[in-house]
């Protein structure tokens, strides 16, 4: 049986009743998405609450965080609570475009870690497959939402399998959004990326977008210092 919590620096997740676990693609976007500036932030499919608490720690603001699973939203909601950013987390059992419909707030930062696998096999676990594939958020919905929510000068912070850069490319010229900065996630040296950190604006950027790539290991459990720079203020060992 897997270990019901995962502890970090400043704050446990507990991911006992969440489908999907502690990852790295949270952590990559939790450490990754860039909170200056910024008095509020949405968190959209917060899981567990674990890139709400990152964003918490990295900032100041107030951090809003929605799931459409009542599970997590439990979850998010215990793990929220029994941290030092208590006070700054509110947790919303909604889907996306209600929470658009009703807010009256704006975000100078939208995070997603979101479900992404397209026309795939599914598995017979049905919150797993809500947490894990479109049907119930497609990126363009994702998208179309978040632009309304965004506040004048906000950003969006998405991270997505490597082979969906140009499904957004599509979806982010037909929201008039604007590429910023993206970051090619490699696993170990030599190998082809995985995933892809972006960073959307509503507005034109003044210089071209900027890109990166960021190795994780070096070899099995060795990590670059790039990566361990990147999550070391999160990671026990780092």
């Amino acid at each position: 049986m897997s270990n019901p919590f995962f502890q970090f620096k400043q704050f446990t997740i507990r991911h006992d009743k969440c489908a999907m676990k502690v990852g790295t693609d949270g952590v990559l976007l939790g450490a990754w998405a860039g909170t200056e500036s910024c008095s509020r932030i949405l968190d959209v499919g917060t899981g567990t609450g674990l890139i709400a608490l990152m964003l918490a720690q990295r900032s100041k603001a107030v951090v809003d965080a929605i799931d459409i699973d009542a599970d997590a939203c439990l979850q998010a909601q215990e793990n929220a609570e029994s941290s030092l950013f208590a006070g700054r987390i509110n947790v919303f059992h909604s889907d996306l475009a209600d929470f658009a419909q009703a807010s009256t707030h704006l975000y100078g930062l939208i995070v997603s870690n979101p479900p992404y696998f397209v026309d795939s096999l599914k598995c017979p676990n049905l919150q797993r497959n809500t947490a894990r594939h479109t049907d119930t958020l497609t990126l363009e919905d994702l998208l179309q939402y978040s632009r309304k929510l965004l506040a004048p000068q906000g950003r969006i912070a998405l991270i997505l399998p490597y082979d969906q850069k140009d499904r957004l490319t599509d979806c982010i010229q037909t929201q008039n959004l604007f590429l910023s900065k993206e970051v090619s996630v490699i696993p170990v040296p030599d190998a082809q990326p995985k995933r892809l950190l972006a960073e959307l604006t509503s507005e034109p950027p003044a210089s071209p977008a900027f890109s990166d790539r960021l190795t994780i290991e070096i070899a099995r459990h060795r990590y670059t210092d790039e990566y361990i720079n990147l999550t070391k203020d999160f990671y026990l060992k780092m």
